[in-house]
């Protein structure tokens, strides 16, 4: 099934070909359908890279009326990156399109009058961080009255980011105006509670792959240490992967700028992603990443979300994510569109019990490694 036989039109399809996209994902040849000919809310659960960001993106510019300068669809993800690769990829979708559809994303991290000035221009879609957007309504900038349509991206991280009375706040003010669509990779409780109070019960709803909730392409390793010997393991298994290019993951951020600085003064081509940064060195180090210019990147769980690079064989986790669902989150950061990856967990004696529950709960195998 092509995305002509889905319904896109064809300058869409133009762009898709041209970014490389030929074929549609399950989660979009699911969604795309009902999206495009229904006035729907609707549920799609789907694993971190299977697509979901075309999957509604592409529906809603089919939906905007380019002849009204109004705001008529509203994106909230949960990282500024996310916000701004969302923003990018309609930007890119929209390059053959005969009508301008303007999209602007809004997120923590810069200013907010430059933000502020730029949405002074006619702006069909907004993107944006649920945090920045509250301000922004608090100061009478945006208006939400034509807001027909409402996208909920990576639903389970917004919650889990602590943006549960922001999410509800926006969602009170836009009830009754509009369909609400939710993309998560995964249901928690407090999720659930959310779909129960804003989303019709005869929501349209599909399931993409829910019996392997981790991406079957990934192969998922682990590496007992000591927290003496972790550093000497990471080197060496990074010296192992030659040209290959990956994530390695902290709890902390003070944690991710310490190993960022041991790395670095072992050789390695690799900087760091954390919360505490300024977006000016924030988008510095993603640029560097995008371009190959940087080998290896290290990061927190909260700012490698919307983190969308190509080929990234690995994934190495320093250290065992808090919730299980970051394991899903993070893991997801490789083997995207098809391709192949590992992830790869240093694990201490006292945490072999944690790789137990993560096979148990997302139904995966860990083999043990040694180097």
């Amino acid at each position: 099934m092509t995305f002509k036989d889905l319904g896109i039109h064809d300058s869409y399809v133009k762009s898709l070909k041209e970014l490389g996209i030929s074929m549609p994902t399950e989660i979009q040849q699911q969604a795309i359908p009902i999206l495009l000919s229904a006035s729907t809310d609707f549920i799609g659960l789907a694993q971190t890279g299977t697509g979901k960001t075309a999957a509604f993106a592409l529906p809603i510019l089919h939906k905007i009326n380019t002849k009204a300068n109004t705001t008529q669809a509203l994106i909230l993800a949960p990282t500024r990156e996310l916000v701004q690769q969302i923003q990018k990829q309609i930007f890119k979708f929209t390059k053959y399109s005969e009508s301008k559809i303007f999209a602007e994303g809004v997120y923590g991290g810069e200013k907010i009058d430059i933000q502020i000035k730029r949405l002074q221009r006619p702006t069909h879609i907004i993107v944006a961080t649920p945090g920045r957007l509250i301000d922004l309504i608090e100061k009478s900038v945006i208006d939400l009255t034509n807001v027909k349509i409402l996208v909920l991206d990576e639903g389970d991280e917004m919650l889990s980011m602590g943006f549960k009375n922001d999410l509800t706040t926006i969602l009170k003010k836009t009830e009754g105006k509009r369909n609400t669509w939710l993309f998560s990779a995964t249901m928690p409780e407090e999720l659930k509670h959310i779909v129960k109070r804003y989303i019709t019960t005869d929501a349209a709803r599909i399931a993409v792959n829910r019996d392997n909730i981790v991406n079957k392409n990934i192969s998922h390793y682990f590496i007992k240490t000591s927290i003496e010997s972790k550093i000497n393991v990471l080197t060496q298994l990074l010296e192992e992967k030659g040209e290959e290019r990956g994530i390695i993951f902290c709890k902390t951020k003070a944690g991710t700028q310490a190993l960022k600085i041991q790395l670095q003064n072992e050789g390695f081509s690799v900087d760091a992603l954390e919360g505490d940064m300024q977006q000016r060195e924030r988008d510095k180090v993603m640029r560097a990443f995008k371009k190959t210019n940087l080998q290896f990147l290290i990061s927190t769980d909260v700012s490698a979300r919307g983190i969308d690079v190509n080929n990234l064989s690995f994934i190495i986790h320093h250290q065992l994510p808090e919730h299980v669902e970051y394991y899903t989150h993070r893991s997801g950061r490789t083997a995207r569109g098809g391709r192949k990856g590992n992830s790869i967990a240093l694990v201490l004696p006292n945490e072999l019990n944690q790789i137990q529950k993560l096979e148990t709960t997302l139904g995966i195998k860990f083999k043990e490694v040694t180097l």
